[in-house]
């Protein structure tokens, strides 16, 4: 397989990750300048960003207890968010071509987290309920401490994994399977979030993208 010039790895190693256990974490994974470009742009657009909700559609909530960073959603204006979309469409064929998942779309959202703020453990799709298929994270910037992603087991209460923010790591996994968490932030700490997505839609019902 052939390694798309954005990337500084193989496909193959985050495609054989997601056979073998169901998530996969790369560092380095997108260039520096790109990365620089997207936490600039969450540093100036940083007053346009809104208190984090939970849930979806019409069941939307904003609940401080659960989650209380910030987001603003893609919506492909900048040169920087181009790019990083042409390369999560990449990644969407690549699963695609491997899994033959029927992934249709990807959606995503800028996430700030200032000190203090944090994520709960919680699932980013319910078996049967959702279409989010796969979960990924991208950080964009590397604080000092604080603001670690843990993932956890579908059973069991011992982390599989636990990830410190760092510039240009990339994480991807199953969003049905891993219940997972984001530990207070000990200082500013800029990510993207993201899905790739089944489509949904029917005669009745228009599968909206966020």
């Amino acid at each position: 397989m052939t390694t798309p010039s954005q990337f500084s790895f193989s496909f193959d190693t985050l495609l054989d990750d997601i056979a073998e256990q169901g998530y996969s974490v790369i560092e380095n994974a997108l260039p520096q300048e790109l990365i620089a470009d997207l936490e600039k742009q969450c540093e100036t657009q940083a007053e346009q960003f809104q208190l984090a909700k939970i849930g979806r559609h019409q069941d939307l909530q904003q609940v401080s207890t659960i989650r209380n960073d910030k987001t603003k959603w893609f919506d492909g204006a900048t040169t920087a968010e181009q790019a990083y979309l042409a390369i999560m469409e990449e990644v969407r064929v690549a699963i695609n071509q491997s899994f033959f998942l029927g992934l249709f779309d990807y959606e995503c959202h800028f996430a700030i987290y200032q000190q203090g703020d944090f994520y709960k453990k919680h699932l980013d799709a319910f078996k049967g309920k959702s279409n989010r298929v796969f979960t990924t994270v991208c950080y964009l910037n590397t604080p000092q401490v604080g603001g670690e992603l843990v993932i956890y087991p579908e059973k069991g209460k011992l982390p599989l994994a636990h990830i410190s923010p760092k510039a240009g790591t990339l994480i991807c996994f199953e969003s049905e399977r891993f219940p997972h968490e984001v530990l207070p932030a000990g200082s500013a700490r800029y990510s993207i979030a993201g899905w790739f997505r089944k489509n949904n839609s029917s005669a009745n019902f228009v599968d909206p993208s966020q």
